[in-house]
């Protein structure tokens, strides 16, 4: 087993469920309650992430008349969700981790379908291949947002309400740690 394939398949994926499980120390279930009493935000988050960014990545594309190997890989940035990092990132800027977290679930399982579908047509449009044919191991991936994000997050929420002093004074130090 070499090294990267180490850090890649099993630290990175630890790793973040280690972070995911400190968010989940800092979450309540009103978090998510309040985001679907009032569902603007995650309807304007899922709109920007799956319709506007993939609309920007193709113009960005075709204004600077990119050659088709960086045209395709500028579409798979913009087609791809931003994944538990974006969690990360709120979570550290104090933004809204429930709001975050919703969008990263919500945005890992919609785009299961979309990015074969998105990509076929970028491939097909930029290189003129239309025999290319993308799948995602539609499963797996659900499978690794439920070890990697849900479940983590679950039982973070869980001592948070069980034990919701020591999930507060454990809240920054696992914020701290999670930025390392």
């Amino acid at each position: 087993m070499d090294i990267t394939m180490i850090i890649g398949q099993i630290f990175l994926p630890i790793s973040l469920a280690i972070i995911m499980f400190g968010m989940g120390l800092s979450l309540v279930t009103d978090d998510f309650v309040r985001l679907f009493a009032y569902p603007k935000a995650v309807l304007l988050g899922l709109c920007n992430q799956l319709l506007f960014l993939p609309l920007i990545g193709f113009a960005i594309v075709v204004l600077f008349d990119l050659n088709p190997t960086m045209a395709i890989g500028v579409m798979i940035l913009s087609v791809c969700p931003g994944g538990p990092t974006s969690n990360l990132i709120t979570q550290v800027s104090r933004g809204n981790i429930g709001l975050s977290v919703t969008l990263t679930a919500l945005a890992s399982l919609i785009t299961v379908f979309t990015i074969p579908i998105l990509l076929s047509k970028a491939i097909a449009y930029f290189t003129g291949d239309t025999d290319v044919v993308i799948q995602l191991p539609i499963l797996e991936t659900m499978l690794q947002i439920l070890v990697i994000t849900v479940i983590p997050i679950s039982i973070g929420m869980m001592i948070r309400k069980r034990r919701e002093a020591f999930a507060l004074r454990m809240e920054k130090p696992m914020r701290t740690a999670s930025t390392v």
